[in-house]
């Protein structure tokens, strides 16, 4: 009887695996994360061809207006961007300077070595340009003409001194993976360093190896450069020393803070800890702060085992929240995208024939798909301190940690589609919903010894009202694989949440780059931190691309900056954020919990008194500010609870005749 108890059990325990695990159908095509960063070393030979491409008869989407596109600076191959983070392309609007930063090398640099670093700088919103400032020059020769130190996968950003606005005043900061070998046959060291803009002489340079404190330098994901003018730099902690990857449950973290007496930076690197099911390898990982450089987040595409759905099989974004700057983290707060707490934007995108074409009989409902994100992303902060991640989701294939990236017949879309990830509150669990922006019909692109799939990318207002969300993507008819890429695009607005629409009027992203001469060939395109706005609507997006062989990506290459791609987003969502019939917003304070202050923001379309009273559970007024005279825009409030009973209480904020009320926790 008991051997026969247990066979019951064994068969139902395998119904409910196999009812949460629906069976893809076999031969679908899949992809899995790219697995070691090609190295590009000049004089290597690549027999490995990428996909022809052939003249593409009609585009699949009405155009954009056809662009401007200007040639800036050059680098002596591809590999300077590729299967790495996405700061190539910097701006900063009160000193109205952006950067493209990049490895040296090419047309503009003969004979220039691959391994230094440099940087083009426009100061007049994209439209002139000053190349290929160098201010990386490797010099730890390992013998010919091979340096331990030389430069790949550039990243950086803009540290301005507060209050500047004189481009001269500004310091290009980078952080960078070295060819040091200490981590595996090829890697294992930063190039980290500071070049002051008005003196390009004026350089500082940093070369670490690893192992670094214990921990593993590889090949940077993520990195920011805040407005309190400091730095994070995420990284994967990989032993590759063994000749295989072995992931050690943590991410490795860069902070970089100003030292005025030295004129640069001091670093800290330290671990963020990150342990995953089956000690599988987050996929990519970003980092990026609120416009006011408080609140931050750190985001990895992982698995943590705390999505029952997800567990040993697909991965989705694992946030790390910090309210102070920066100076302590959350633990790890996992975003569903699947199962009963999925997000329902990802939950309902498919349509019902493309769950059919998909899998096997029975067919699942839609909280049993085992969605996963692809393999990279991109995040920012918006006005209200909360995080938005841009990035493609797909379906799990028959192996664990592998995107579905078949087409569909019946749609004509690939299976996978391009979202934008939201939180009204924080990044905590049950306050994500989500936005289709757009669907691709094509996922990886090959080039030689390099792969690069749809890039996708996020950008900011500079106040954080408006988010900008674009990736890469190929016409069936020009390619069978993503290798004859355009740009698409698509705006947002944070307070309304209204996406723009295509040319026609549709619910669909603007193909960026068709009829300009980036058609097809917008190679490892880069996108702004920021954009350029005029305060009447119009929001410039910056972007750039590098012109390449893409059959022989150790061809050199030419970086080219796309000047005027805009979006109109109409008034009636200010400057400060509120709809036109809004007279007041105001957002979750923070930290909540909270034991000493708890901080939000008050949002008001234009000058007026304001009162602020607490109350308890129970109704009684526990506190009243002093009614206080604030301006258009965003205005800082902090109430002192550290004399509290703990407890849940309600914030009231009063003015112009309406009233809204929050809800905080004191502990």
């Amino acid at each position: 009887m008991k051997k026969l108890l247990f066979f019951v059990v064994v068969i139902i325990a395998g119904i409910a695996v196999m009812a949460q695990n629906h069976a893809v159908k076999p031969n679908l095509k899949s992809e899995k994360a790219l697995t070691g960063q090609a190295i590009g070393l000049e004089g290597l030979n690549n027999n490995v061809m990428g996909e022809a491409t052939k003249t593409r008869p009609a585009p699949v989407l009405k155009s954009t207006d056809v662009v401007s596109v200007v040639s800036i600076g050059t680098s002596a191959n591809a590999y300077g961007q590729a299967n790495s983070g996405r700061a190539n392309l910097n701006l900063n609007n009160n000193a109205n300077v952006i950067t493209n930063f990049h490895r040296m090398g090419g047309d503009l640099d003969p004979g220039g070595y691959s391994g230094d670093l440099g940087y083009d700088i426009s100061t007049d919103g994209g439209m002139t340009w000053t190349n290929m400032v160098e201010v990386w020059i490797a010099q730890e020769n390992a013998g010919g003409t091979y340096f331990l130190d030389a430069a790949r996968y550039p990243q950086h950003g803009l540290y301005n001194p507060a209050g500047n606005t004189d481009p001269d005043n500004t310091y290009v900061t980078f952080a960078c993976p070295t060819t040091g070998t200490t981590n595996g046959a090829t890697w294992g060291g930063y190039a980290i360093g500071r070049a002051n803009v008005g003196d390009p002489t004026d350089t500082t340079r940093h070369f670490l190896q690893s192992p670094y404190n214990g921990l593993y330098l590889y090949v940077p994901d993520g990195f920011t450069l805040n407005n309190l003018g400091e730095f994070w730099v995420t990284d994967v902690n990989t032993d590759w020393t063994s000749g295989t990857g072995v992931f050690n449950n943590a991410l490795v973290i860069t902070h970089g803070t100003w030292n005025e007496a030295l004129q640069d930076f001091d670093f800290e690197i330290f671990p963020l800890e990150c342990e995953t099911v089956t000690a599988a390898s987050p996929a990519n990982s970003a980092v990026e702060f609120s416009p006011d450089g408080q609140i931050g987040y750190i985001v990895a595409l992982a698995d943590i085992g705390e999505v029952s759905i997800s567990e040993g099989l697909s991965y989705y974004p694992v946030l790390w929240r910090t309210e102070d700057a920066g100076a302590t983290w959350s633990d790890p707060i996992p975003v569903a995208l699947a199962g009963e707490d999925g997000i329902e934007a990802v939950l309902n995108y498919l349509s019902d024939e493309e769950i059919a074409e998909l899998f096997l009989e029975p067919l699942p409902d839609r909280d049993e798909i085992p969605f996963t994100t692809a393999f990279d992303c991109d995040l920012s902060v918006d006005a209200w301190g909360n995080p938005h991640i841009a990035v493609v989701v797909g379906v799990t294939g028959s192996d664990a940690y592998t995107i579905s990236t078949g087409i569909s017949p019946s749609s004509g879309y690939a299976f996978t589609s391009c979202f934008l990830l939201s939180s009204d509150d924080k990044g905590n669990e049950g306050s994500w919903f989500g936005h289709q922006v757009g669907r691709p019909v094509s996922f990886r692109g090959n080039f030689g010894e390099l792969a690069e799939d749809n890039r996708i990318q996020i950008s900011r207002d500079q106040l954080g009202y408006k988010m900008f969300v674009a990736w890469i993507d190929t016409d069936t008819t020009v390619s069978a694989e993503n290798n004859a890429p355009d740009i698409w695009a698509r705006g947002y607005d944070v307070a309304t949440q209204e996406l723009t629409q295509d040319p026609d009027g549709n619910d669909k992203p603007n193909n960026v780059t068709f009829g300009s001469e980036a058609t097809f060939s917008a190679y490892y395109f880069g996108m702004a931190n920021e954009v350029f706005e005029d305060g009447m609507g119009n929001y410039t997006v910056p972007f750039t691309y590098q012109n390449m062989t893409p059959t022989d990506p150790l061809q050199p290459i030419q970086f080219k900056y796309i000047q005027d791609f805009e979006f109109f987003i109409p008034v009636g969502i200010g400057e400060n954020g509120l709809a036109a019939n809004d007279f007041i917003k105001v957002s979750q304070s923070s930290p909540n919990p909270a034991t000493t202050y708890a901080r939000f923001d008050i949002m008001l379309n234009q000058a007026a008194a304001v009162n602020v009273t607490l109350t308890n559970m129970m109704g009684q007024t526990i506190k009243i500010l002093p009614a206080q005279n604030m301006h258009e825009g965003s205005n800082a409030v902090s109430i002192d609870v550290s004399n509290m009973p703990a407890g849940i209480y309600f914030y009231t904020v009063e003015t112009g005749g309406e009233s809204l009320t929050k809800k905080m926790i004191v502990e």
